[in-house]
């Protein structure tokens, strides 16, 4: 049962975003690196605020139950806030990377665009931010124990599985949105995105009542879905094409010679 449990919860988590990368940025070594860069920069947001969060736990009541209660609120607002500034920050980053590399290039166009860029970064976040929030409950559903035994829920791997794999992917949706936003100066849409980050974290705050935190998540993360389609360039027209296979350009683009 415990084996079920950990490659259950792990391809719940992981499964959807494995395939993006195994079928989008695998065969591309420029993404798969521009892809562990943005790890490598969520990565770098988390040793801040966990810094920061050291030293503030220190220095508190540790005996006052309401003041950790409100560190712990300060500590996932400030991380937050950290995410979207470092995600500001490779935005920034990388436009210098692909004027360097349109210089290099032999070719008139940049070997990646921004929107592909958008993309690998806010998957590579989404990964290393859901790395860090499975590992330690995969490792516990592996045993010994029961999940529940005293009362408790019974569904907290499954549900944890199923918000790993919603923050995963709003982390990608966010930094298509956000890459965009930046491109044409739409300060609002930052704001938007920064607003929804914050709220997709304290709605954790709602478990175990899991309902109250996975339902308005999934909401937001179809939203800022749509929205990231739109931003890429997606229409509904072109939609419709790519699911009845009626787009050539889509259809050229993936054919092999055999």
């Amino acid at each position: 049962m415990t084996a079920s449990v950990f490659f259950g919860c792990t391809f719940i988590a992981f499964g959807p975003a494995i395939a993006l990368f195994l079928f989008t940025i695998a065969r591309d070594p420029l993404r798969v690196i521009f892809l562990i860069a943005g790890a490598f920069f969520w990565l770098c947001s988390l040793l801040l605020s966990s810094l920061v969060w050291f030293i503030t736990v220190q220095i508190s009541d540790k005996e006052s139950a309401s003041q950790q209660k409100g560190l712990l609120i300060f500590g996932v607002v400030l991380s937050v806030l950290l995410q979207e500034t470092f995600r500001f920050g490779y935005y920034k980053l990388l436009k210098k990377a692909n004027e360097g590399l349109l210089t290099l290039s032999a070719e008139e166009t940049m070997p990646i665009s921004i929107r592909q860029l958008a993309y690998v970064s806010g998957l590579g976040f989404g990964f290393m931010s859901g790395a860090f929030s499975m590992v330690n409950i995969l490792a516990d559903s592996i045993g010994p124990g029961t999940i529940g035994i005293h009362g408790d829920s019974q569904h907290y791997f499954l549900s944890s599985a199923f918000m790993t794999m919603a923050v995963i992917l709003l982390h990608m949706f966010w930094g298509v949105v956000f890459f965009d936003s930046c491109e044409k100066q739409h300060w609002w849409s930052l704001a938007v995105v920064v607003i929804s980050h914050l709220l997709v974290s304290c709605l954790t705050f709602q478990n175990p009542q899991y309902v109250g935190s996975l339902v308005p998540t999934y909401i937001i993360m179809f939203f800022m879905g749509l929205w990231a389609f739109f931003c890429a360039g997606g229409s509904l027209r072109n939609l419709k094409l790519c699911l009845t296979c009626k787009d050539k350009d889509f259809l050229l683009a993936n054919h092999r010679p055999r």
